[in-house]
C-alpha cells in the first residue's frame, strides 16, 4: 500500500524535462495571458450570466462575481507557485504527485480531465447557442432536430427533447481537435485572433451600453437575498428555487465560477512557455485579473440595461441590446460571441490531453497511446483526438445546465487540492528554489481551501452525486491498471520497465 502515496521528487520532475519527447517550447508571456483571457472570457459570461441573473442573484450577481474572482485569485497565486517550481505539462496533478502522492496525484488527474472534457462540452453548447442565433439572423435555420442536445435539465431531472443530437456543437469540437493536432503554435495564433474580437466586443458591451442604463433596475439590488448557502444539496441559509436549489448572491458566485475556469489551464501549458518560471505567474495572474474587472463590468451594465426578470436565458448579451433598441448592436455581439466562444473552446480542449500526456508519462494510463508526441507537429495526438471524440458526443447529447454545474464542482476540487498542495510543499521542502512565492502563507492556501468549499457545498446536491460516480470510477481504473503500470511503482518494486513512451525526434 505504501506505493500508491509514494511521491515524484521535484528533481525527478526536473530530470525528466530533459528527454527528447517534450512538447515545443514557443510561448511567451503574452501568448499566455492571452491563452489566459482566450479560456476564460466566454460561455461563462456570455451564455451562464442571464440564467444567473434571473433566476438566482439579480442584480447583485455583479458582488458574485466579484466573490469568484476573489476566490480564483487565491487559487490562482498558489497555481502560479507551483508552475514557477515544476514547469511542466500536468498542472495541478504533478503538483499533487509532488505533495501528495501517486494515489492522490490519479484523483486530481483525473478531476482535471472531468473539469476540461466536461468544460469543452458545456462551452460548445454555449458556442452552438450563439452560432444559431447568428444564423437566424441570416434568415437561416437548421432542422428542429439538429438544433440542441437530446436531453434537457429542469429541477433535477433529465427529459428528452425533439432533437436528436446538437449538430453544431459536435462541428466545433471536431474543427477544433484538428486545429489542435497540427500544432501550439497554430492554436495560440488563432485564439489570439478571437481573443481580439471578443474582448473588443466585451468593450463595445460595456462602453456603448453604459449610455442605456436605468438606475431603476438595480432595485431591488438583491432580490433573491445575500446568502444562498447549502450543504450538500440541503439549504442553509437563504431561499430556495421550484427545484429546491439555493438562490441568492452566494448561490449565484457557485453558478457563475464556471466564467473563471480557464486560468488554471495556463499551468498545464508550462512545458510550452518559452521561460516558465517567469512568464507561467505572469500568465496566470495577469489574465484572471483582467477578466474579473471585464466581468463586473458586463454584468453591471448588463442588469442595469434591462430587468433582471426579463434577461435571456440562452444569450443574455445580445438580447439586452435588443430589448434597448439596438438590433445591429445585438448581431455584432452574437457574432463576437462566436468567436470568443470558440477560443474558450480551444484552450479547454488544448489542456485536457496535456493532463492525459502527464499522467501516461508516469504509466498511470496507457503511455504507448496517451503519451505519443506527433513526429512533425510536436502534440499529443492521440490524447487530442480521444478528448475530441468523448466531447463531442456530452456536447452532442447533454444540456447546458447540467454539464455546467458538474464542471464547477470538478475545478473546485481542483484547486482546493493545489492549495492545500502549497501549504504542504513549504512544510516538507521550505528550502526548494521557489522563483515566484505565493504571499502570506498559510493564511492565502487556507482561504483558498475554506472559499473553495464553500462555493462547493452551495452546488446542487446532484454535482456531488456525480462527482463521486466519477471519482469512483476512476478510483477502479486506478486499482485494475494503474497501480500495477505506474513507473514510480514499478521502480519501487524492483519490477523491469518495458513500456515507457515512444521517444520522436523530428525528421525521423
Amino acid at each position: 500500500m505504501k506505493h500508491i502515496f509514494a511521491k515524484k521528487s521535484l528533481k525527478r520532475l526536473l530530470e525528466e524535462m530533459k528527454d527528447d519527447n517534450r512538447l515545443r517550447r514557443v510561448l511567451g508571456p503574452v501568448t499566455l495571458t492571452s491563452l489566459g483571457v482566450g479560456a476564460i472570457i466566454g460561455a461563462g459570461i456570455f451564455v451562464a450570466t442571464g440564467a444567473a441573473a434571473k433566476g438566482v442573484a439579480g442584480p447583485a450577481l455583479m458582488v458574485s462575481y466579484a466573490l469568484a474572482g476573489v476566490t480564483c485569485i487565491f487559487a490562482a497565486l498558489c497555481y502560479a507557485e507551483f508552475a514557477s517550481m515544476a514547469p511542466v505539462a500536468g498542472s495541478a496533478y504533478t503538483y499533487a504527485y509532488t505533495t501528495m502522492g501517486e494515489l492522490f496525484a490519479w484523483i486530481i488527474g483525473w478531476d482535471l480531465v472531468l473539469e476540461y472534457a466536461v468544460g469543452s462540452a458545456t462551452v460548445a453548447n454555449g458556442w452552438s447557442g450563439y452560432f444559431q442565433s447568428v444564423l437566424g439572423k441570416l434568415g437561416l435555420a437548421l432542422p428542429e432536430y439538429l438544433q440542441k442536445a437530446h436531453y434537457t435539465y429542469e429541477n433535477g431531472h433529465f427529459l428528452a427533447t425533439n432533437s436528436w443530437v446538437n449538430l453544431p456543437a459536435i462541428c466545433i469540437v471536431l474543427v477544433v481537435t484538428l486545429i489542435l493536432i497540427k500544432g501550439i503554435r497554430e492554436s495560440a495564433r488563432f485564439n489570439a485572433a478571437m481573443v481580439f474580437l471578443k474582448v473588443a466586443a466585451v468593450l463595445f458591451v460595456i462602453f456603448v451600453g453604459v449610455f442605456f442604463i436605468n438606475p431603476s433596475n438595480y432595485i431591488p439590488f438583491a432580490p433573491f437575498g445575500w446568502t444562498g448557502l447549502s450543504f450538500f444539496g440541503i439549504p442553509m441559509f437563504g431561499g430556495t428555487n421550484a427545484g429546491g436549489d439555493p438562490v441568492g448572491m452566494i448561490a449565484g458566485s457557485a453558478i457563475i465560477f464556471f466564467a473563471y475556469i480557464g486560468f488554471d489551464s495556463v499551468s498545464t501549458h508550462a512545458e510550452e512557455a518559452i521561460n516558465p518560471k517567469r512568464d507561467i505567474p505572469i500568465g496566470i495572474i495577469a489574465s484572471l485579473l483582467i477578466c474579473t474587472v471585464l466581468y463586473i463590468a458586463v454584468v453591471a451594465v448588463l442588469t442595469g440595461m434591462v430587468p433582471y426578470a426579463q434577461l435571456s436565458r440562452d444569450a443574455a448579451v445580445a438580447d439586452a441590446f435588443r430589448q434597448a433598441g439596438l438590433p445591429w448592436a445585438e448581431f455584432i455581439i452574437a457574432a463576437a460571441g462566436v468567436a470568443g466562444i470558440t477560443s474558450v473552446l480551444l484552450v479547454m480542449m488544448l489542456s485536457g490531453p496535456r493532463v492525459f500526456l502527464a499522467m501516461a508519462r508516469d504509466g498511470l494510463i496507457p503511455a504507448k497511446f496517451f503519451a505519443d508526441v506527433h513526429p512533425k507537429y510536436r502534440t499529443p495526438w492521440k490524447s487530442t483526438m480521444a478528448i475530441g471524440v468523448f466531447v463531442s458526443v456530452l456536447a452532442g447529447l447533454l444540456p447546458i445546465d447540467a454539464l455546467l454545474h458538474l464542471t464547477n464542482i470538478g475545478t473546485l476540487f481542483a484547486f482546493v487540492m493545489v492549495c492545500g498542495a502549497v501549504l504542504i510543499m513549504r512544510k516538507i521542502d521550505p528550502h526548494i528554489e521557489r522563483p515566484f512565492r505565493c504571499p502570506w502563507v498559510p493564511v492565502v492556501p487556507l482561504l483558498g481551501i475554506g472559499s473553495c468549499i464553500l462555493l462547493m457545498t452551495s452546488l446542487p446536491a446532484a454535482n456531488w452525486w456525480r462527482l463521486f460516480a466519477w471519482l469512483a470510477l476512476g478510483l477502479v481504473i486506478y486499482f485494475t491498471y494503474s497501480r500495477r503500470h505506474s513507473f514510480l511503482g514499478k521502480e519501487l518494486r524492483g519490477e523491469p520497465i518495458t513500456d515507457k513512451p515512444i521517444i520522436h525526434v523530428e525528421g525521423h
